[in-house]
């Protein structure tokens, strides 16, 4: 970091819940099975919308995006987690903590912008289905998850610089189980009003821009889906947006109360487990919102199953 003398950590002790010992073990089973389930259903909707032509769609092919940015959302703190919760020595390396940040920051800003992409993309359908394949062309579908991609990137570089030059006063605990911004500025000797101002500008900026533009998404979705007449047509179409419409409720509710929130006296063990939440339970909970009443996934899924049973025969 810049400003740090001689005695700047070659690593962090990330604190956790270690003031709670007892919780660890069990902790630690919670979110070894969530990280395994994360796995094993994210894999899975990967595998099955690029194996089976029928998926072959923008809808997919966004969910494809976000299944991916989930895998590596829990990569990048999980396995670090697990390790800390079963060790005495609960620590972290300089180059470990920096690229944790980094990634956490840029995925979680990814999918704040992936997940208004594909609010537009259920706008288009449901709104305008005659025009839909010309509109969600591939081009274009691609050039949507770019800049999805970059502008989460390039949000982490600027706020991981911001973050990373601060001096530091010798303290080498963070009290976090990850090395996310709020933490790492209570390590700073120098005042952090400025990251602070400009984190919750980006904050802003990232949650409440795209939630806004969610919104009105689904609100000329609604009126669209309440002109149908048959009724069949109208569930049909609420359902092909239910399993978003949970999602983000899932992730920008969880995510606006740890950034957004005034400081409180609860606010430290609020922010951790609100990130538990949506750093680990919430990539989880995604693939099981998007299959559990998607009949296309499932019939997909059971086509690719047979396939691979027939090359094993």
């Amino acid at each position: 970091m810049k400003g740090v003398n001689a005695s700047a950590p070659w690593e962090f002790t990330l604190l956790g819940f270690s003031d709670r010992p007892r919780l660890e073990l069990p902790l630690f089973v919670v979110f070894f099975i969530s990280y395994v389930a994360t796995i094993f259903g994210n894999l899975t909707i990967i595998l099955v919308s690029r194996l089976d032509p029928k998926l072959h769609t923008p809808m997919y092919f966004f969910l494809t995006n976000l299944s991916l940015l989930d895998l590596c959302y829990t990569t990048s703190t999980v396995p670090q987690m697990l390790v800390n919760l079963r060790s005495t020595r609960k620590v972290i390396s300089y180059g470990g903590c920096v690229a944790q940040l980094f990634m956490f920051l840029a995925l979680g800003a990814t999918e704040c912008v992936l997940l208004a992409v594909m609010s537009f993309d259920r706008f288009v359908a449901i709104c305008r289905p005659l025009h839909y394949s010309v509109v969600m062309h591939q081009r274009l579908c691609l050039q949507l998850a770019a800049a999805s991609w970059i502008t989460g990137f390039g949000n982490s570089v600027w706020l991981s610089a911001l973050t990373l030059q601060l001096p530091l006063c010798g303290r080498k605990e963070v009290d976090h189980f990850l090395c996310e911004v709020p933490a790492l500025l209570k390590l700073s000797c120098v005042d952090t009003t400025a990251n602070e101002a400009e984190l919750f500008f980006v904050s802003v900026l990232f949650h409440l821009i795209p939630l806004t533009l969610i919104l009105v998404s689904y609100a000329f979705i609604a009126r669209a889906v309440l002109r149908i007449q048959s009724a069949e047509g109208r569930r049909k179409a609420f359902g092909t947006c239910g399993s978003h419409l949970i999602v983000v409720s899932l992730f920008y509710g969880t995510a606006i109360s740890v950034y957004l929130q005034p400081p409180s006296s609860n606010s430290k063990d609020r922010g951790k487990m609100v990130s538990l939440f949506y750093g680990i339970i919430a990539p989880m909970l995604n693939p099981l919102i998007y299959t559990l009443k998607n009949k296309e996934v499932k019939e997909a899924f059971k086509r690719l199953v047979a396939r691979a049973a027939l090359i094993k025969k």
